[in-house]
């Protein structure tokens, strides 16, 4: 199925999470400084695994970094 991961599209397996929407930006899933929002609401981290993405819908992964 096709996503919207931070605005471009991807191609997804049909029984994608949210987690594997993480994997796929790149941003390490097990580090604190990672929020997701699907369709504009956040996803609490603990909810990664269980949230099942469709067809079409926008992911927005963020992951804070330190620097100066």
């Amino acid at each position: 199925m096709r996503i919207i991961l931070n605005g471009e599209a991807k191609e997804v397996g049909d029984e994608a999470s949210v987690a594997d929407a993480v994997i796929l930006s790149g941003a390490p899933d097990i580090e604190r400084g990672v929020a997701v929002a699907v369709e504009g609401e956040v996803v609490p981290r603990g909810e990664w695994e269980g949230r099942a993405l469709s067809e079409g819908e926008a992911i927005e992964v963020v992951h804070a970094v330190q620097g100066g």
